[in-house]
Formats: C-alpha cells, structure tokens, sequence
C-alpha cells in the first residue's frame, strides 16, 4: 500500500500513515497534471494542498487510488464530479486551521489600521516617523465579514472581544454569533464597513466577485482583507483604489496566481503600494494547525482505506462504521437508484449470508452501503455485485 504526499504536508501524516502499514513519499512541492498522471499508478491515497490540482484526466489515470487528503480546507483544486464517479473519496481539513487564519486576519486588521507597514518599512530604513497621523484603534470600528462559516464565525467572536461592531454577509442561512448583525445584500456590507474581511470558497461562482464595482462601493478609507481565495478579487481593481486613497489599506495572503514552489518568484501589481500586507498563502500554516490537520485528514485516508468509513467525506455518502475488530465487512457504492439495498440483502440471503449489521447513505447520484458479517461473504455474492449494473465498486475488508 502507497501514499504519496505533496507540498510539504506535516511529518505527522507520514508518521500516522506508516503506523498503519502504508509505505509514504513525502515532496515539498505539487506536481502538475502530466507529473501526476506519470507518479499516480499504484498510489492508494494522494495527499495535496492548495496548489495541486487533481483534474479528471489525472483521476482517469490512477487506477490504483482510493482516496485523496486535501490538507487544507479548500477542495475546488480536486474535480469532485470526476472523483465521485470514479468511486474515490475526497477527505479536507474543515475545521483544523480555523483559529490560525482569524488570528493572522486579526493581526493584519490591527496592523494596517495602525499603519504598521509604512512604520517598518521606515526604522528598517533608518527614519524615525513618530506620528499618529492615519493611526487608529481597532475598537469601535466595523468589521465586515463576507462568508459567514467556520473561519468567519469566529473572527466574528473573536473581533467582539477587541470591542468591533461586527456585520455579516452569507448566502446561507447561517445564526449569528454574540452581537453580530446580518446583512440582507452585500452592498448593505459595504456601505457601513470599516474593515472587510473575506472568508468565501472556491466555488467557480466566486470567481471575481470583488472588483472595481464592489471596492467602489466600499466606505472611503476603509480596509481590505482576503484570506480566502485569490481568484475571487481583481487585484489590478484593489490597486487602483488603493492608489486613489479610497481604500485606506489592504492585507492579501492570496492570490489569483500563486508560485508552485517555495522560493520560486512573486508577481502581483499589489507590490511595492503603501499600507498593504502580502503573505504567501500562510493564514493556516501554524505549526499547530499544519500538525492537527495532519493528523486530521491522513487519519481519514487511513479510516476509509482500511475500514470502509466515509465519515466528512465531500464527495461520497457518509457512512461512518468503526474500525473492524472482528468479522468481515463489504462496501458497496453504487448508483443512487431505488432498490438497491433490497437487492442486496436478498442476494446475501440467497448465498445464506448472515448480516451482524449494516449502514446505508446516499448523496446526491451515489449510495453507499457497509454490511458486516460474522463469516466471510460468499464468492457468489461478491461477483454478482461487482456485476450490477448500478455497481461502481465493491470492497471486503477482514478484521
């Protein structure tokens, strides 16, 4: 059994994979489409992170793989269609690196409210500029928050505790935390926001939704935060209103291209401008939160791989069945169509398979049904399943 892990994913994972019997390959950059296709035969499980894009032409070429890790939270680089066709589960990070990414953007906001970059920028010069010109305080002010999930609701507590105002955007219907009010149209945002923080997905419909109309709808002087996804704001637009002065500073650790490897160079037309905060895509990459993502997902991998359990899976049906101690277990996905299961069970009956106990989910196009059994199912139930016609894979698993 392979894994194979890209882009510097957290020595943990390896540890944790090897324990359970997995021979791993750890790289510290991501591989291109045609590397992937050439490293992928005999790889079970594939970790990445966000700049490794797993297309259908690489999925179509892996016939050995059963799952992928996204050590991230971000999935839109895996195609999830192709994957879910395909029979393999994709597992994220959803939660791991939460509190890493509030506390940057909390950083940056306070930073670039109190102008810390030109200070720097300037004693690293040799130029002493004490002057409260343009440097405000954090409390009072209000933070608006674009995408109100995992990430968003906590900055939202976490901004309430440094006594900011806080309003919210979501196309979702999400509850608000403490104090924080929703708005009904993300212009209403704009309009009274003295900070704006996005925490959106990746999801092709967000692709530019931040450009010169949204920036110009912003409230003069205010600041600009994206730690969320590069493709979503038009950076040539930010640059124009930053240079103009309506926006008093910004702070992106995204961004709509971004190097493969580390040390390679950085372009943007963010560079070199006033009162702006680059970093290179670091909102979760803490020691704390590369270790437990780590932990997270390749236990995931290994849980599925080994077990059958699809718990959190983004792609697949969630059935979550505990590790297999004794007996034998059978994973059937299949298409999501009426019957299955009482197919199923009447074939086991038929072979005289006895059912200990059983699980059945679906998703959308798909289903999947774990069946554990005291004794080894027969071989005439396993070639009839793999035969159906609604079959996409059949697994055994023995304790």
């Amino acid at each position: 059994m392979k894994a194979l892990l890209l882009e510097n994913i957290h020595p943990v994972a390896v540890e944790s994979l090897e324990a359970k019997g997995y021979e791993v390959e750890l790289l510290a950059r991501s591989l291109s489409e045609d590397e992937l296709v050439e490293a992928l035969p005999g790889v079970s499980l594939l970790g990445i992170r966000s700049n490794t894009n797993v297309t259908g032409k690489v999925l179509a070429n892996a016939p050995d793989l059963l799952a992928v890790g996204c050590f991230c939270i971000g999935t839109n680089q895996v195609d999830l269609a192709a994957a879910t066709e395909r029979g393999v589960a994709v597992f994220n990070a959803p939660y791991s690196n939460t509190r890493s990414v509030v506390e940057l953007v909390i950083g940056e906001i306070i930073a670039l409210a109190r102008r810390l970059p030109e200070k720097i920028e300037k004693m690293h010069a040799g130029v002493w500029d004490k002057s409260a010109k343009g440097s405000h305080e954090v409390r009072g002010r209000t933070l608006g928050i674009v995408g109100y999930g995992n990430i968003g609701t906590q900055l939202s507590t976490v901004a309430e505790a440094l006594g900011m105002r806080v309003v919210f955007f979501d196309t979702a219907d999400r509850p608000a935390h403490g104090n924080a009010r929703r708005m009904s149209t993300l212009d209403e945002l704009l309009a009274i926001s003295d900070v704006v923080s996005l925490h959106i997905d990746g999801r092709p419909g967000n692709a530019g939704l931040f450009g010169h109309e949204q920036f110009s709808k912003m409230k003069p002087r205010a600041m600009f935060v994206n730690a969320a996804r590069g493709m979503v704001v038009d950076t040539e637009s930010l640059r124009e209103h930053i240079l103009s002065g309506h926006i008093a500073g910004a702070a992106m650790d995204v961004f709509p291209v971004e190097p493969k490897a580390q040390g390679d160079p950085f372009e943007s037309p963010l560079r070199g401008l006033d009162n702006v905060i680059l970093t290179p895509h670091v909102g979760g990459s803490t020691q704390e939160a590369q270790e437990e993502i780590g932990w997270f997902v390749s236990g995931k991998l290994a849980s599925f791989a080994l077990h059958g359990s699809t718990a959190l899976s983004v792609n697949l049906p969630a059935v979550n069945v505990p590790e297999l101690r004794t007996g034998h277990r059978l994973g059937f996905l299949h298409r999501n169509v009426p019957g299955v299961l009482a197919r199923l069970n009447e074939m086991l009956a038929e072979q005289g398979d006895n059912v200990v106990q059983q699980q059945l989910a679906t998703r959308g196009e798909v289903g999947y049904v774990v069946t554990d059994a005291a004794q080894p199912l027969s071989a005439g139930s396993l070639e009839r399943l793999a035969a159906s016609e609604n079959g996409l894979w059949v697994r055994t698993w023995s304790a």
